[in-house]
């Protein structure tokens, strides 16, 4: 049959496994069999500069839009009709002429506390080495243990378990929806409590991005889920207010409980020494006053932080 579209991802495990999960609720939407999906919305396979570049941080060679670029390239020259991201990828802002056009349910938004020998972060021998190319992480973790040695860690999941397996570093720090959705979960040894320690704003979340002229189409709205949209549209707009990008440690976890939002935004200074934290609550959150919360929260701690939040030099 001929496809109704064609779905861009990235090519690793992870990427893959995460898009075909969108993969089959995009054709279920579209009133179609998934067990069709490859037929019906076929992946097609994008490699980005992010995935090329891996002995360095992101920002020495130009920040999140290198997990994307690419990708958006292939949607606004139609190569594909529809893209899926890992929300925590996508930068603030947003292109001219694509949209983000709806948010599946969200996996779980924690981080992962992954290792051979320790349970907690809190067991690590003086002087460890923990793995992260995250310097919110990084932060984060000098926060509550200083004496820990960080080491630059970057690839794909599986890569970076198998340098914690040969010995690399005493530990890493994941996200936990990608260890669950691969079906790694048995690594995880224990969960960074994000209500001390604020995940990536969007972490969990997977993004659908479109061409803007194509978002009128009733399986967008099928597939769109309204609490995690909530939860995102708080956290970016926290992301937003602080231009959190590779060069910042910024943090940003809402949940919802009841009828009210809850949002718990942090920046802290690259050693872990300093950290800027604001928490409100408001009741009966719209998609517009989640956004305005993240913002009011952001631009909070970025009065008073200043130039203090840019980190990384080089």
């Amino acid at each position: 049959m001929t496809p109704l579209l064609k779905i861009g991802t990235r090519g690793s495990r992870l990427a893959t496994t995460q898009c075909g999960w969108v993969q089959r609720q995009i054709v279920t939407a579209l009133g179609h069999d998934p067990a069709l999906s490859h037929e019906v919305a076929p992946l097609v396979i994008i490699t980005t500069q992010g995935d090329r570049i891996q002995d360095r941080r992101l920002i020495e060679a130009g920040g999140k839009q290198l997990f994307t670029k690419e990708i958006e390239d292939a949607l606004l020259n139609g190569d594909v009709d529809v893209a899926v991201h890992s929300l925590k990828d996508m930068p603030a802002e947003d292109i001219p002429g694509l949209s983000l056009c709806a948010f599946p349910v969200r996996e779980d938004p924690r981080d992962a506390f992954v290792s051979i020998n320790y349970r907690r972060l809190e067991d690590l021998p003086q002087g460890a080495k923990l793995g992260t190319a995250s310097l919110r992480r990084q932060a984060q973790a000098l926060a509550v243990r200083p004496d820990l040695e960080v080491v630059m860690l970057r690839g794909n999941v599986d890569t970076r378990l198998s340098k914690l397996e040969a010995g690399h570093c005493d530990a890493i720090l994941l996200a936990a929806a990608g260890l669950k959705r691969m079906g790694l979960e048995a690594h995880i040894k224990s969960y960074i409590d994000p209500d001390l320690f604020p995940c990536a704003p969007g972490q969990g979340a997977l993004a659908v991005q479109c061409r803007t002229a194509d978002l009128d189409q009733e399986w967008i709205k099928r597939l769109h889920h309204v609490e995690t949209h909530l939860q995102i549209s708080a956290e970016r707009g926290a992301l937003v207010a602080l231009e959190a990008s590779c060069r910042t440690a910024v943090g940003a976890y809402a949940k919802i409980e009841s009828d009210g939002l809850t949002l718990f935004v942090e920046a802290l200074t690259a050693d872990g020494r300093t950290r800027w934290q604001r928490r409100e609550t408001i009741s009966a959150p719209t998609v517009e006053s989640a956004h305005a919360l993240g913002l009011r929260l952001g631009q909070s701690i970025r009065d008073e932080a200043g130039d203090r939040l840019i980190q990384y030099t080089g």
